[in-house]
């Protein structure tokens, strides 16, 4: 895209080959954390999610702060050129990986036969009981219906789509000024990351999903001020109102979803753990797009549109009390017992299964 690319089609090739390296190595990334996070405290595996989305959250920073000003300055096309540099940095991570690869030496054949037919049939029968124990595994009560309700819980209805027209077309926000609330939203992340790590990362995952399902809703619905213009009556103009909205609602957005990052972490098996965990985020991920398609329902069927924001208020009630109902599904959530005792009871098959292999 910084060299070659001219034409819609061009970019829509080079955007998905993008994605899809991006979304590689997550994976690998995670399944590092996940392999590092198991058999560990609930403490120790939040440190581990706070210090990986800590980092995310900081380079969300950099980029809020710096691309803007780089476009106007030095165009496009260079920051496609830095922006494919800097991905190449990381693969140096990955000299300081320390991996053992399987291998099964077989006997009556030519040894580079024999090496082409270990490779061959070493990943053959490894994706064979890989996908067998994902399957069994996912079919686990422990697994499954933790991952029910995080897909539920992602699964409600937004109104943020509705809310971004208002901010454009009504109110007549402007993109720098959108700029500003990115770059503002980007350091709440991080704070919410901080506030997890520094005081939350103990609070039994139940009573975390709870409060801050409550607080969620009774925080969003801050947005009606902003709708009916109330905000102005309280002396608070539009644009400061939006950006402390966006603060409050981003750190507690954050505060929330922290969790369901170390459940996922914490209930993947042995050997399954990057399979396992990118299958939650996606279920998860999901779950969101559920949510933005029966806001987007919702949106139409109340007639709030681009330009007509007359039943936007309700539409936002709307939203938010349905965020309240997944919340009988919590006694779905394993326990700290719950999860030391399946972390113990996945990792003997899985044992049993490599002694057999190496015999």
């Amino acid at each position: 895209m910084a060299m070659v690319v001219d034409d819609k089609y061009g970019a829509a090739i080079a955007i998905i080959l993008s994605s899809l390296s991006v979304a590689f190595s997550d994976v690998v990334v995670d399944s590092m954390a996940v392999e590092r996070a198991r058999g560990e405290s609930q403490y120790t595996s939040g440190s581990i999610q706070s210090l990986c989305w800590g980092s995310s959250a900081a380079g969300s920073i950099v980029s809020a702060y710096f691309s803007g000003s780089l476009i106007e300055t030095y165009g496009v096309r260079f920051i496609f050129s830095v922006t494919a540099v800097l991905p190449l940095l990381t693969s140096a991570v990955a000299v300081f990986v320390n991996e053992q690869p399987f291998t099964q030496m077989r006997s009556g054949r030519s040894v580079k036969d024999q090496e082409e037919l270990t490779v061959f049939s070493a990943a053959l029968e490894h994706a064979k009981d890989q996908t067998k124990y994902l399957w069994k595994t996912i079919k686990e009560p422990t697994i499954l219906l933790p991952t029910l309700f995080i897909f539920f819980w992602q699964a409600t209805p937004t109104s943020d789509t509705a809310m971004f027209f208002f901010s454009t077309n009504k109110l007549g926000f402007q993109p720098e000024f959108l700029g500003r609330v990115r770059l503002i939203t980007s350091f709440a992340s991080l704070a919410g990351v901080g506030l997890y790590n520094s005081f939350l990362k103990s609070v039994p995952l139940r009573t975390m999903f709870l409060w801050t399902t409550i607080l969620g809703c009774l925080l969003s619905l801050t947005q009606l001020l902003l709708v009916t213009g109330a905000n102005n009556q309280l002396g608070i103009s539009n644009e400061w109102f939006a950006m402390g909205d966006s603060l409050i609602l981003t750190v507690l957005g954050q505060v929330s979803f922290m969790p369901v990052l170390v459940l996922a972490a914490r209930i993947c098996p042995p050997g399954v753990e990057a399979t396992l965990f990118a299958t939650l985020m996606s279920i998860s991920n999901g779950g969101g797009v559920c949510g933005g398609l029966l806001g987007a329902w919702l949106t139409q069927l109340l007639g709030v549109t681009s330009q007509n924001f007359d039943n936007l208020a309700f539409l936002l009630i709307v939203c938010n009390a349905t965020s309240l109902i997944p919340l009988p599904l919590l006694r779905s959530i394993p326990t700290e017992v719950d999860i030391e005792f399946n972390i113990l009871k996945s990792d003997a098959p899985f044992e049993d299964l490599d002694h057999n292999k190496r015999t």
